[in-house]
């Protein structure tokens, strides 16, 4: 069930929290909302999961393209987690979920317990950014989640054996049906803030991983991705060695985390946990 919490800037923030055990923190892609999560969270053992959308995503509040950032993101998740009582969390990332993640180990370690990231790095490829930079802050063409379901096998290179049924849940999971066609699930001015970003100056993400060295550790990578890539992933396991590791064939940007290999080392990580 979606609830609301207040950031201490009044906005009304979304979250869903359920089971007990262990916080799970789950963090979302750029566009995505909670749902992000909805094919794992079956898979899980017995603990408490925690999801947001972000602000201008999903059911939040749309607060203006300067708002959303990384570090604004990273603020929000310590408020939910302060509003719920959670002093500790291991949080699961994906992909702008993951920089939220590795950001957070930099400013506020002591409340994370592990972090995974899913499909994401200190280092993103510029293909995967400028593939992002093409559809951000824009509707589909398709008109229904049908025919879009039908035509994102061809719009999403890198996957491969997905079954339809798979596809279709992603369009009504991250588009919703209106009379004059689909429509995308956050604020159009996301796509100012990720212009703003993308055309910025490159910064050096490696402090940020390097921040979470240390905590238990996990990656997931699609094996066909343009935004991470295996050199990153090389160096990463160089400067943490204890990181669980695992490649999703058939995957590009980004693996669903219900395939084997994903859920297997998932499930090692968070046992680290327990």
């Amino acid at each position: 069930m979606t609830q609301f919490f207040t950031s201490s800037d009044g906005a009304q923030i979304a979250y869903s929290d359920t089971g007990d055990g262990l916080p799970l923190l789950c963090l979302a892609g750029l566009t995505r909302t909670m749902a992000d999560f909805d094919y794992l969270a079956p898979h899980l053992p017995p603990l408490r999961l925690i999801r947001m959308d972000y602000r201008g995503r999903g059911a939040s509040a749309w607060t203006g393209a300067t708002t959303y950032t990384v570090p604004q993101e990273g603020s929000d998740a310590l408020e939910l987690l302060d509003h719920l009582g959670v002093a500790q969390a291991a949080v699961l990332g994906t992909s702008r979920g993951g920089l939220i993640a590795m950001l957070l180990a930099a400013v506020a370690k002591p409340r994370l317990l592990g972090i995974c990231l899913n499909d994401i790095g200190p280092v993103i490829d510029r293909p995967g950014l400028e593939r992002i930079f093409d559809y951000v802050g824009r509707n589909p063409n398709a008109k229904t989640h049908a025919a879009l379901a039908a035509a994102l096998p061809r719009n999403m290179p890198g996957f491969a054996n997905v079954p339809e049924a798979r596809w279709l849940e992603e369009a009504q999971k991250h588009y919703t049906q209106s009379e004059r066609g689909l429509r995308i699930t956050y604020d159009p001015a996301l796509r100012d803030a990720f212009l703003a970003a993308f055309q910025g100056p490159e910064v050096d993400a490696w402090p940020l991983f390097d921040a979470c060295v240390g905590l238990p550790l996990a990656l997931i990578r699609g094996a066909n991705s343009d935004l991470l890539s295996p050199a990153t992933v090389a160096e990463m396991q160089r400067r943490a060695p204890d990181m669980l590791v695992a490649e999703v064939p058939d995957r590009a940007h980004i693996p669903f985390l219900d395939e084997p290999p994903a859920l297997a080392v998932i499930r090692r990580w968070l046992e680290t946990m327990t």
